[in-house]
């Protein structure tokens, strides 16, 4: 079995869609669970088919050898006018996550974006991209979560996302600017990287002291192209397929698992595959994926 610094986990997307919600609507908690644990993994994000009561959640989890590692939050932070009501709902997230003994939280800041952004209308096209006071009240916002996320023990780690007003590599080195380094934290995503136009690579070299969380996920090219060509916004690009495992895509996952294993990352990383499980099964591609990850690591770390 792989020998890493790291513990490698994988995220019920791709099992059941959350931005796309067909994918895999009539899948089940136990079948996510079950494949889960025949992969050999031991660690999970929340999914919208999970249940939510935590002795329930870790009585099922902990049958099965699986650990809660983070849950998806998204904030608006980027208008003052929510700081207090986000704070209040981030502060509840916390104590759910710290219960079930996670350490990272997954966060989104979702102001500007088109799918995400509660205040957007249904007629718009364009992410709205942040001004100078919207970056400064994002920043403030942010650190003030992550002092929260501190008080139980968790990191705040700040998702880079495509489709939000964070996805560009030079928004990415905005925020990790603005932002205090004791309380905001990265979850470096290589698919999302890629798809904001980054270097996964280089986003890696970057910002590694920073980093605290990953998601693995690839990227169809011609996807992509095709989607880009056709002015596609994020969710359409999911429909279409632009996302997939390690290994089914452009991306060279060799520098990234080696450049992991040198600097010796010792937080957890997820498989993502964010794609309809109904063409592209996720137990298939999962073990595919592994098989392929497995590849990577050098003859003396196994």
């Amino acid at each position: 079995m792989r020998k890493l610094p790291f513990k490698l986990g994988i995220h019920p997307i791709n099992w059941v869609g959350e931005d796309v919600k067909e994918h895999g609507a009539d899948t089940g908690f136990e079948q996510i669970v079950d494949e889960i644990q025949a992969l050999g993994l031991t660690g999970t994000e929340m999914g919208c088919k999970y249940p939510t009561e935590p002795a329930i959640l870790k009585a099922e989890l902990g049958k099965r050898g699986i650990a809660l590692v983070s849950q998806w939050k998204s904030v608006l932070f980027s208008d003052p006018a929510y700081h207090r009501e986000e704070l209040a709902a981030y502060r509840l997230h916390a104590q759910f996550l710290s219960e079930m003994g996670s350490k990272v939280i997954s966060t989104c800041e979702v102001g500007g974006s088109l799918h995400f952004d509660p205040r957007r209308s249904p007629n718009e096209k364009e992410v709205l991209r942040f001004d100078e006071a919207q970056w400064q009240a994002l920043a403030e916002g942010l650190n003030a979560a992550g002092a929260i996320a501190r008080e139980y023990g968790l990191k705040l780690t700040y998702h880079h996302h495509g489709g939000t007003a964070v996805e560009r590599p030079e928004e990415i080195d905005r925020l990790m600017e603005l932002t205090d380094p004791a309380l905001v934290s990265l979850l470096f995503d290589t698919g999302h990287a890629y798809y904001g136009g980054d270097d996964p690579l280089d986003l890696l070299r970057r910002h590694y002291d920073r980093i605290a969380y990953i998601h693995l996920k690839d990227i169809r090219q011609e996807v992509l192209d095709q989607a880009r060509a056709d002015g596609a916004d994020f969710v359409t690009c999911i429909r279409r397929g632009v996302f997939t495992v390690p290994g089914d895509g452009c991306l060279d996952f060799a520098p990234i698992f080696g450049e992991l294993i040198a600097r010796g990352y010792d937080g957890w990383a997820m498989l993502e595959g964010e794609q309809d499980p109904a063409e592209h099964p996720a137990y298939v591609y999962a073990k595919n994926a592994l098989a392929y990850l497995d590849s990577l690591i050098p003859q003396e770390s196994r």
